[in-house]
């Protein structure tokens, strides 16, 4: 019984790989383990609560349409995590495809079925608001990049009735955290409001729907369903370009959500004024509330963010791994998840430790090598004096304040490290001799180990330098 589970996951395993790739497939489905098949359940062994995420959110369609394929219409899939890796008393069991529910909808059946989006017998029906129960605000890693949109977004989602901030558009390139921050504002409203009607759909998605309800002849339909909603959130608004018929039903249902109080949410990968293809009276409507960008994570909050997946996957990274990945990363909260998951499977697939070297070598095939930047004598003696708020001419002065002294000396010992600087040339352009030069070099080196803030301040104007 147990090898025809096997064969049949197979199958299943094989529909997807014909969809995304032998490569993908490998790496997120070779590791799953079907451990039982009962009334129509199937339980399948994961790593950890990061491949939940990943099936339920990315690969969430496939997958169901593969498991029913295979398995028949009535198959429910339940997730067997370990909490803590290699721990089998920190087992744990979850519910999967949690997302399909929304197959039952009935303006996502419409897409495949004959039956209108909206009848005017059946004007209050139950659907799944799509929302993803682990993007949560709990979830969501907040710095100083990232404070002032993630604040916006609590605000709206505890106080879904107040018109403060809305529309709130939420721009910001891929991958940066957009779709979770809107997501937690319905999963919050949800919380708080139980009867609330919160929609989340991607923006693709909206446009099929309006072709299905255009061929059916039921665009007032359409556009009904989308006007009962207290909480819309659009997702990837850019993808809006040149579909007129599409943005003249999201004019129409804005206007009616906003002029009854009703929350409107949109994410996009550039300012509303940088859309081409959307008529102006659409983008104006964007004005009326606020716009706010979603910067790519700075160093410190790529720290918090490597900090809180690996925890959640039952990982031990160094704080030497963690500072490896947020140096040479991009800054993608996406391109993190999936260096950590890299690691977690290399890991897992060697059964060894996680290294730095373990580390390296995973990021060598996920992260883009960066062009080693230019520096100078002139940019470290800016951005050092920068760091200090001194005057630079200070510097070269034969001033000997502790704080001008300190930058002096920091000058030296980054010249010498970051360019190809001799000791002597250092020397006469800081008006210093050749062996000041060594002794503030060789003062940095033994204080740089235990003195914090000289710490702070080197890796400080080192990292300026280098980004």
């Amino acid at each position: 019984m147990k090898e025809d589970i096997k064969a049949k996951w197979q199958k299943v395993v094989e529909i997807i790989t014909d969809n995304i790739g032998e490569a993908r497939s490998k790496t997120w489905f070779g590791v799953a383990v079907p451990r039982s098949y009962k009334d129509n359940k199937l339980t399948l062994q994961l790593p950890s609560k990061f491949f939940v995420e990943k099936y339920e959110e990315d690969f969430y369609g496939i997958l169901t349409s593969s498991l029913v394929k295979v398995f028949g219409k009535d198959i429910k899939l339940i997730y067997e995590v370990e909490i803590v890796n290699h721990d089998k008393e920190s087992k744990v069991t979850i519910s999967g495809t949690k997302q399909s529910q929304a197959i039952k909808s009935k303006y996502i059946q419409s897409l495949q079925s004959n039956s209108p989006i909206l009848s005017p017998q059946d004007p209050k029906p139950t659907f799944d608001p799509q929302l993803n129960e682990s993007l949560t605000f709990e979830n969501y890693c907040v710095g100083q990049s990232n404070k002032l949109p993630f604040t916006i977004a609590e605000y709206i989602a505890n106080n879904p009735g107040k018109n403060d901030f809305n529309p709130f558009f939420l721009y910001g390139e891929v991958g940066v955290g957009k779709t979770h921050l809107i997501q937690a504002i319905g999963i919050r409203v949800k919380e708080t409001h139980p009867n609330a009607k919160v929609s989340f759909v991607p923006l693709r998605q909206f446009q099929q729907l309006y072709q299905n309800a255009y061929i059916k002849k039921e665009i007032p339909y359409f556009i009904q369903w989308f006007q009962q909603m207290d909480v819309l959130l659009i997702d990837d608004l850019q993808e809006l370009s040149n579909k007129s018929g599409t943005t003249d039903a999201l004019f129409a249902i804005f206007n009616h959500l906003h002029q009854n109080g009703k929350a409107i949410i949109f994410t996009c990968d550039r300012k509303p004024m940088e859309l081409d293809g959307i008529a102006d009276r659409l983008i104006d409507r964007f004005k009326w509330g606020v716009t706010e960008e979603l910067q790519k994570p700075d160093f410190e909050l790529k720290k918090k963010i490597l900090e809180f997946k690996a925890t959640k996957n039952g990982l031990g990274l160094s704080k030497e791994v963690i500072n490896l990945i947020a140096e040479y990363s991009t800054g993608s909260v996406r391109e993190l998840e999936g260096i950590v998951m890299g690691i977690l499977t290399r890991s897992i697939a060697l059964n060894c430790p996680i290294t730095l070297e373990l580390a390296k070598d995973v990021m060598k095939h996920t992260v883009r090598p960066k062009t080693p930047k230019l520096i100078n004598f002139e940019m470290i003696v800016e951005t050092t004096a920068d760091f200090f708020n001194i005057n630079p001419d200070k510097i070269f002065s034969k001033s000997r304040v502790r704080n001008v002294a300190d930058a002096r000396q920091i000058i030296m010992y980054l010249s010498q490290k970051l360019t190809s600087l001799s000791s002597t040339v250092i020397g006469k352009k800081l008006n210093r001799s050749h062996t000041t030069v060594l002794h503030g070099i060789q003062q940095v080196e033994d204080r740089v180990n235990f003195t914090k803030d000289l710490t702070e301040a080197v890796e400080v104007i080192e990292r300026e330098l280098k980004s």
